[in-house]
């Protein structure tokens, strides 16, 4: 990879953000006096693009830059909610090929619950624009979004909205057991077979396990990068989901322990 940018070059956001991420992905290591030497950017920028990254789980970020991150250290992810500009986070070659697959169960007249985090808004790009159907969120943001789709009925269930413009209160769980959903789009921080999907957040939990249980078919977005950790809370096991859509990095061995569990593991592709 080329560590070195000509400086008359311009470098989008999303752009920058990725070839950080490569570099220290392949040497383990990022200074923030090197993300300005290579980019021209200020030391703001620089450390807002390594912010970014971290809640990603791409680096850890130290005094005067960032490093490659340490899966193995046994910490669970425990992150409190927080603003989110969707349409500034750079989008990553996996996420995308998993929301483009996840899309393409949308079939006429369901009724579907898409979750309010990245892969519901990278989702947006891909959901069919040919036919009727309902789409059910949790997210401010998302449903303004939805407005341009003039063929999805569109329902936001209510309650307290977070700072990041999820809502996912007790009212939001009191109002998602009054809609029943052909297929339900769920995230989450981390999953194992030993704990199942976990998330940060005991709100998030308690939602997402009403949203899973007005569901008929129910399926699990999940970054290679997230399986085989664990984050604070649980909200259900594994087997719990007809189908799981990973990528390309997933661990082998970690998806064929999940699979084992009942569910069908989907993998996407880059070129597909």
């Amino acid at each position: 990879m080329e560590n070195t940018v000509n400086e008359n070059q311009q470098i989008f956001m999303e752009e920058r953000q990725r070839i950080i991420a490569g570099i220290i992905a392949s040497e383990g290591s990022i200074s923030i006096p090197k993300i300005q030497e290579m980019f021209g950017v200020s030391r703001e920028t620089a450390r807002r693009d390594l912010e970014a990254l971290e809640r990603d789980g791409l680096c850890k970020r130290t005094h005067g830059g960032a490093i490659r991150p340490l899966p193995d250290s046994g910490q669970v992810s425990v992150r409190p909610p927080a603003p989110r500009n969707f349409a500034s986070q750079p989008v990553f070659p996996e996420y995308l090929a998993i929301a483009k697959k996840a899309a393409c169960y949308v079939k006429e007249n369901d009724s579907i619950y898409l979750t309010g985090g990245s892969f519901g808004h990278l989702m947006l790009r891909f959901l069919p624009m040919d036919f009727y159907y309902t789409v059910v969120v949790n997210s401010a943001d998302l449903a303004s979004d939805l407005r341009a789709f003039s063929n999805i009925d569109v329902y936001i269930i209510g309650g307290k909205m977070r700072r990041s413009g999820s809502v996912v209160d007790p009212t939001a769980v009191e109002n998602a057991g009054k809609f029943r959903f052909d297929i339900c789009f769920i995230t989450g921080g981390g999953l194992s077979l030993g704990f199942g999907l976990s998330n940060g957040s005991g709100e998030t939990a308690a939602f997402q396990r009403e949203i899973l249980k007005n569901s008929k078919r129910k399926i699990l977005l999940m970054p290679g990068k997230k399986i085989g950790h664990d984050s604070f809370l649980r909200v259900c096991g594994a087997e719990e989901f007809d189908e799981m859509i990973t990528d390309w990095t997933a661990d082998e061995a970690l998806v064929e322990e999940i699979s084992g569990s009942g569910i069908s593991v989907i993998t996407a592709r880059e070129d597909e």
